[in-house]
């Protein structure tokens, strides 16, 4: 344990509240930069609020198929 401490306090001290703080802000900090996310699943829903090239839009919906 002769290692320097990662995160030490110079001056004051912390209450329960500011450690808590500290922690978390730690810990989200700590996640890997490159590592990948899992791509998130749009819902039909919110894809057809998009405005697209496609012929999806209502006004296709009147055209003859």
């Amino acid at each position: 344990m002769n290692e320097e401490p990662l995160v030490s306090v110079v001056r004051g001290s912390l209450d329960d509240h500011e450690l808590a703080a500290l922690a978390a802000i730690l810990t989200s900090r700590s996640t890997s930069v490159n590592s990948e996310t899992p791509p998130q699943a749009v819902s039909e829903w919110s894809r057809s609020a998009r405005p697209s090239g496609a012929s999806r839009g209502w006004r296709a919906s009147a055209l003859p198929r």
